[in-house]
Formats: C-alpha cells, sequence, structure tokens
C-alpha cells in the first residue's frame, strides 16, 4: 500500500512578532513559552528537583564569575532571528548596560546550562541543534534525574560534534574559564 505524504508549510514567527505578542496580550504575561525556530514553545513545569538545580548552579556560577561574567537564570537570550530561547542557566560577557538594549547574542555567550528533569529529550536534541547552529560553544543539560552532566562542545549547523556525560561526582571547566573547577555534585539537588 502506498501512503501518500503532506507536507506543511509552517508560518514562523520572529523575535519581533513575538514581543509584539507578549506586549498587545496575546501572550499572557504568566505564560511560560518561549520562541525556538520560530516556533512558540510551551516550556516544563518546574520540579522541586529542577528549581532546587537551578537555584544550586546560579548561586554557584554567579559566585565563582562575578568579577569577569555575568550570570543570569531563565531569561531570554537571541540565537537569531527566530529564536529567543529562556535557558535555566547562562554565563554572559559583562555588558555596560547590563543588557537594557539588548538580550545576550551568540557572541556574548560562554556557557548554556539547562536543567532537566521532564525535558532531557528535548533539551538534547531540540535545543543542543539551535545552540549549536547559534555557535554556542558549550552547552551544558544537567539531567536531575540521573544526576549526570551532559557536556556538549564543537557546534556545526547538524548538531554538536562532541559530547560527554559526567555522573554526580564530576568536575568540570568552562571552555571559556578553563581554570574554574566546576563540581557536578554543587549543582545538583541533594539528595535526600
Amino acid at each position: 500500500m502506498q501512503t501518500r505524504e503532506t507536507t506543511f508549510n509552517l508560518r514562523l514567527w520572529t523575535v519581533d512578532e513575538y514581543h509584539r505578542m507578549a506586549a498587545s496580550g496575546i501572550l499572557d504575561e504568566d505564560e511560560r513559552v518561549e520562541l525556538l525556530e520560530g516556533k512558540i514553545i510551551w516550556m516544563s513545569a518546574k520540579g522541586t528537583a529542577h528549581s532546587s538545580a537551578v537555584a544550586r548552579s546560579y548561586k554557584l556560577f554567579a559566585r565563582l564569575c562575578d568579577s569577569f561574567a555575568w550570570v543570569i537564570s531563565q531569561d531570554p537570550i537571541t540565537l537569531n532571528h527566530y529564536s529567543e530561547p529562556e535557558p535555566d542557566i547562562s554565563v554572559v560577557k559583562i555588558d555596560p548596560l547590563d543588557y537594557a538594549d539588548h538580550h545576550p547574542r551568540p557572541e556574548e555567550i560562554y556557557l548554556i546550562i539547562e536543567v532537566a528533569d521532564s525535558s532531557l529529550k528535548f533539551d538534547q536534541e531540540i535545543k543542543s541543534k539551535s545552540y549549536a547552529q547559534a555557535r554556542i560553544r558549550d552547552y551544558w543539560v544537567l539531567d536531575v534525574v540521573n544526576r549526570q552532566l551532559y557536556v556538549l562542545r564543537e557546534p556545526t549547523d547538524e548538531g554538536y560534534q562532541q559530547e560527554f556525560i559526567l555522573d554526580e561526582n564530576g568536575i568540570i571547566s568552562p571552555l571559556e574559564f578553563p581554570d574554574l573547577q566546576i563540581p557536578v555534585p554543587q549543582m545538583l539537588p541533594p539528595i535526600k
């Protein structure tokens, strides 16, 4: 039996249109959405392990990077004309205006970390490709369920060429700051 393939043309939204939707009330300010590759994506609900890992990671990076980088949590970054995700943690260049006139762009981003509980596959497949295409050199996915850190590097248009996994006792250094030693257990929620 032959099947007929149906092709759909999607209308992709730009970052400017996305902002206008929010300003006009089409998107409610309390809606947890982000723009990725021209599509408005519902963000996963935050579980307690996710929230704990985001808070712990933010505090750790803010303390360690205080004098040479700015750490933001769950705020927008602009990857391109069609993508404005809100990573759990972004380590970015210090901006004299504190990014009052734009969100951090790829050339200003040192590291992105997504914390995954129910979103692991999405973070590893969909988001990783968008970050790789934007040439984010250092992308980490902190898996709070399996207590592992996925480290993705060497971005290309097809995705990241290098990936390795650290267990919950691992130590990692960001590419941009090789002297920093980041203990994975300090990012993860404590074990009950």
